[in-house]
């Protein structure tokens, strides 16, 4: 097994979701917490967020949009908490796991994207803030996924006994 340091790509998805969890809670799961027990912390955090980038996600989502909200909580926070130390052990089941998280993310944000350019009240320039945001967010889904595909090929074909035809 080799050390997570000399696995730089992996090393990336490790602080992705070292980074990745604490936004989960934070930020995307507060509109499911009941007012009661939701910290002050999130509520400003989320103010904060909403006041400089005016995301209409979270002042007025889509009924889509509050079905990913549940998915972060029902799908990535679980994985992500997974992915940590399945990274850290470097574990073979980590290609599989990662490519599906890699498509639904990349689905889910160039949804929002797709969306967000959309708003005609937004000018360029508060597209351009928000973007800022989810492209990078895009951007990580698909290098991870053309990433865990390319492991997953490999590692398939390695596999190939000699008379069978390779998968490419």
């Amino acid at each position: 097994m080799a050390s997570i340091f000399s696995r730089k790509r992996d090393l990336v998805y490790l602080i992705f979701f070292l980074i990745h969890i604490p936004v989960i809670f934070c930020v995307d799961l507060a509109p499911l917490y009941p007012e009661s027990l939701k910290p002050q912390f999130i509520t400003d955090l989320r103010l904060y967020y909403i006041e400089t980038y005016h995301d209409q996600f979270f002042t007025a989502p889509p009924a889509w949009f509050n079905m990913y909200t549940w998915m972060e909580l029902l799908y990535h926070t679980p994985l992500s908490v997974w992915a940590i130390g399945a990274l850290l052990r470097d574990d073979p089941k980590i290609p599989i796991h990662l490519l599906v998280f890699a498509v639904q993310t990349a689905i889910t944000t160039s949804t929002c994207i797709a969306d967000y350019l959309s708003w005609s009240s937004f000018s360029n320039a508060q597209k351009l803030e928000l973007g800022k945001l989810y492209v990078p967010y895009l951007a990580l889904s698909v290098f991870m996924g053309v990433d865990m595909y390319t492991r997953l090929n490999r590692s398939l074909s390695k596999r190939s006994s000699p008379g069978q035809k390779k998968i490419n």
